[in-house]
């Protein structure tokens, strides 16, 4: 399945420009109506029923990209070419660090309207498992027990969840700057310098 990837591809149909509005605002957009919600994308009453068939069109649209873009890239992610389990911890922290890669926003937008919904819920727990899976078969590549695997795994997601839902304000620099040291957290291995410069130049000016 093709992956939506540095903004190269649309999404159900929805023109790029939206997609921005959309995540922009993704928390709100659950709870409002169609004349609010088609100004807030810039639309008329006619155009958003262009794009969308209703309200629920959109919400729909709105899952569909979060399960392709946040769960399918971080899979990517996970399976992507690594020499080192430090590496491929880089590989996933990408998603961490490039919006186009996963959308943070949207993360919290469907977890907080999953509460309420039990439909969204179950698709949650789905997409859930399956970035846990990637994120443990990740370790186990790299001779980790699964024991060992799953729980380095579990702190991982939950630490990154966490992090979304406290929805903590940092500095770039400064947070890139101490990935490093996440990383030995995560595997008890000390990164290469070229592993370390390799992932710095990919994220920092």
């Amino acid at each position: 399945m093709a992956r939506e990837r540095h903004g190269v591809t649309g999404w159900c149909g929805v023109p790029y420009r939206f997609r921005a509005r959309i995540s922009k605002s993704a928390a709100g957009t659950l709870r409002v109506k169609v004349m609010p919600l088609a100004k807030r994308l810039g639309l008329t009453r006619t155009g958003f029923y262009w794009h969308f068939k209703d309200r629920d069109a959109l919400l729909e649209a709105m899952i569909a990209r979060w399960e392709a873009k946040n769960t399918g890239n971080l899979i990517d992610q996970c399976e992507a070419y690594a020499e080192t389990i430090c590496e491929a911890i880089f590989n996933l922290f990408d998603c961490w660090l490039d919006g186009e890669l996963f959308d943070a926003r949207l993360d919290l937008a469907i977890r907080n309207w999953a509460r309420n919904d039990p439909a969204l819920a179950v698709r949650l727990e789905r997409a859930d498992v399956a970035r846990r899976a990637a994120i443990v078969g990740m370790y186990e590549r790299f001779g980790f027990s699964p024991e060992q695997a799953d729980v380095r795994a579990s702190t991982v997601i939950f630490t990154q969840v966490g992090y979304i839902s406290m929805q903590v304000e940092e500095d770039r620099t400064d947070r890139i700057m101490r990935m490093p040291a996440y990383v030995e957290a995560y595997t008890s291995q000390t990164p290469t310098p070229s592993e370390i410069a390799r992932f710095m130049a990919r994220h920092l000016p």
